[in-house]
């Protein structure tokens, strides 16, 4: 009797991601064309208006058409752009895994100027247009500026890696920048998918809801790519941790207690709140869940160098509400933002933000133990060259 063969989840989460990639691609480049030419294709709205309904999209259409089109060039090089990018991105990693180096680098050189030329397209809109005038308000603006920022600064960091020789470094921070890129469209399956869980609700209910969870998902699926692509049981020059038990307790003690108090507000807040409050408890959950059983694992099998990035990211992840809940205060009083709001935009982008903090660290981490190779390598020669001339 044959056994069954063992599925390949990386293989199935990458033709997942290429697969929403190149089906999204279209959509976006042809997102903003209707507002210049109303005979134009509408890829999205076709499909959304036979998934819901379409009175649900035309009435998410109205509260955009005077936004979009004060801003419409910008917003059209940021939408024909950022499909290229969906392109883009799946060709990178295909040419990465298969070594074509050549090709891999001239690939990323258009993937880079792309995403500069994208996010200036999106800086001007946001630029352009007050928080409270955004889609679903100001706490979306913020998450949009975030998403913004980090997927401008990752590439950037990304090249910075490869220059410098350090391609692991390097492959972390691309997919972290193409993970802030998926938002885009994991925002769209949720506008499609959520209705059948909240009947009734329009887009911009749908929308609150999707961000609150949105940012941890694809900064947790980045960190799960690159641990994928990363078979090492030891990295250079690292040895034991920079968060020993104490500080992790710590982090731990510091979340739980800034947890409790967003669940608290979002508790008190009725309905509406209990919704926003699962809708980022559940994800948050599953995620801390995977990174403590994968670095405790890790742990176990003398893996030592997964074993530290699994736990540099756990600890960012418990400091996550930290963030979110001191965030909340200069967006209510400095933004003029209700109380309510303030948290959304606060928990929003503190999973993200936190995301970007920890790989951060990791570098530094590596940079670090390549340096005190680096080191001990010359005083050996050092040492060598001395008892040469002793001898």
């Amino acid at each position: 009797m044959h056994r069954p063969k063992r599925i390949d989840w990386r293989r199935v989460a990458t033709v997942a991601v290429v697969f929403v990639c190149v089906t999204y691609a279209p959509v976006a480049m042809t997102e903003l064309w209707p507002y210049t030419n109303p005979s134009a294709p509408r890829f999205g709205e076709w499909v959304l208006s036979r998934v819901v309904s379409a009175q649900y999209v035309a009435d998410a259409l109205a509260t955009r058409i005077e936004p979009y089109r004060r801003n419409l060039i910008p917003m059209i090089v940021h939408s024909v752009l950022g499909g290229a990018l969906m392109l883009l991105g799946p060709a990178q990693l295909l040419t990465a895994v298969r070594r074509r180096i050549r090709l891999h680098r001239a690939v990323g050189v258009v993937f880079a100027v792309t995403v500069y030329v994208s996010m200036a397209g999106a800086a001007i809109y946001l630029a352009r247009t007050a928080p409270e005038d955004a889609f679903s308000g100001p706490a979306f603006w913020i998450v949009l500026a975030t998403i913004l920022v980090g997927t401008v600064l990752s590439v950037t960091f990304g090249i910075l890696a490869a220059v410098g020789g350090f391609p692991d470094l390097h492959q972390r921070w691309m997919l972290l920048c193409y993970a802030f890129l998926m938002t885009a469209p994991l925002l769209r399956l949720e506008w499609g998918m959520l209705p059948w869980v909240m009947p009734g609700h329009s887009m911009e209910s749908v929308n609150r809801v999707a961000i609150m969870h949105l940012g941890s998902l694809v900064t947790f699926g980045a960190l799960l790519a690159s641990r994928a692509m990363d078979r090492r049981n030891a990295a250079r020059g690292v040895t034991g941790t920079w968060v020993p038990t104490p500080v992790l307790a710590a982090a731990h003690l510091a979340g739980a207690g800034a947890l409790a108090w967003i669940a608290w507000s979002y508790w008190g807040w009725g309905t509406t709140g209990q919704r926003l409050l699962v809708a980022y408890l559940l994800p948050y959950a599953a995620t801390y869940a995977v990174m403590a059983v994968r670095g405790r694992r890790a742990g176990r099998e003398g893996r030592s160098w997964a074993r530290e990035e699994w736990r540099l990211h756990l600890t960012a992840l418990c400091l996550a509400p930290v963030l979110s809940a001191t965030a909340a205060l200069p967006f209510e009083h400095a933004l003029g933002l209700d109380r309510q709001t303030a948290l959304s935009a606060g928990v929003t982008i503190g999973c993200g933000v936190l995301a970007f903090a920890a790989t951060t660290v990791v570098s530094l981490r590596v940079m670090y133990g390549r340096e005190v190779v680096k080191r001990e390598g010359i005083a050996a020669a050092r040492r060598a060259r001395e008892m040469s001339r002793v001898a």
